[in-house]
């Protein structure tokens, strides 16, 4: 090959070289910062599109222009009336000045660790002033959920609307955001949102509170027992009543029955009977000789006696035939 040609051919790869290093690209998430020998020489640049810089000399960082994600490490904190709770929190904030950024905190590492000092702070300055009930709840608005047992007793609902919630969870979480908001300006930095995640007690409230939690249930429990009891009382008596009112009405009944079978048999008897009285007066009296007098039984009457009627009868014809 000439040396022209080869002149050539290097002239145009050094040329291409120097293109694609002077060449940068921004999308539509990133920001970028151009810094000559660590001094920023022009604004950033935020819309996307294709860019050039001075290749060797001048150096492009680049930042996220979305939301970022901030997640604080739990921690323990006493509120105003001196309840030990676990708090974890987390934030939205995004980079609107990437020049004072790049100039303070320079990456998004140190970023956050300046985020963790100033809303950890933040945080707890504002879950001490206030007490539990306040970070929990927003208003004193009657819960909606049901516990069965619980609402319907008047004391336990009485006692559970005792509190009074003058500020409130979302207003407490407002006012951690405007006390870091102004703490992050200067580092370029906006906090868009901050709030609490969770909110559970430390180990031992919360035993304590488990404990108390387990009475009320087991309280609840003995209650329904003894209606349970009471109702099964009152079952078993409607039961007894109900027996009672049967077994009676059957024996009236029967005994209705029985009168009426015993007037038509003593009628028949009757009717039968007057017929021939007189052989009757015999079949009756003879009935009770029988019932009266056994083999070993003795008699002392007189010879008058109606009682011996028939027997003298009897013996006159059997003796004088």
């Amino acid at each position: 090959m000439k040396p022209k040609a080869m002149i050539a051919v290097v002239v145009v790869a050094a040329l291409g070289v120097l293109a694609f290093s002077s060449a940068y690209v921004v999308d539509e998430t990133e920001q970028v910062v151009v810094t000559q020998f660590g001094k920023v020489v022009r604004n950033p640049i935020q819309a996307p599109g294709l860019y050039f810089r001075i290749p060797f000399i001048q150096q492009t960082t680049y930042f996220p222009k979305n939301l970022l994600h901030w997640d604080g490490d739990p921690g323990q904190i006493p509120t105003k009336d001196k309840t030990y709770i676990w708090v974890d929190t987390f934030a939205r904030w995004k980079i609107i000045d990437p020049v004072m950024f790049f100039q303070t905190v320079n990456n998004t590492i140190s970023a956050k660790g300046r985020l963790d000092d100033i809303i950890d702070a933040a945080v707890r300055n504002f879950i001490t002033s206030y007490s539990l009930i306040e970070t929990v709840r927003n208003s004193n608005r009657k819960l909606d959920t049901f516990e069965y047992g619980v609402e319907q007793d008047d004391a336990n609902q009485d006692k559970r609307t005792a509190y009074s919630v003058s500020v409130g969870r979302e207003r407490i979480t407002e006012g951690i955001l405007k006390q870091a908001q102004p703490k992050l300006s200067p580092f370029g930095i906006e906090l868009v949102d901050v709030k609490i995640k969770r909110i559970n007690y430390v180990e031992e409230v919360r035993e304590s509170v488990y404990g108390r939690m387990i009475a009320e249930r087991k309280q609840i429990a003995e209650k329904f027992r003894s209606q349970g009891k009471g109702e099964a009382q009152k079952i078993l008596g409607n039961k007894e009543k109900e027996l009672k009112k049967i077994t009676s009405e059957a024996y009236r009944t029967a005994q209705e029955i029985k009168g009426k079978a015993e007037a038509r048999a003593t009628r028949i008897y009757a009717d039968a009977y007057s017929i021939d009285p007189e052989f009757y007066s015999f079949i009756q009296t003879l009935d009770v000789y029988k019932s009266s007098i056994g083999e070993k039984d003795h008699l002392i009457l007189t010879t008058d006696s109606a009682f011996l009627r028939f027997l003298k009868d009897y013996e006159g014809k059997v003796v004088n035939p």
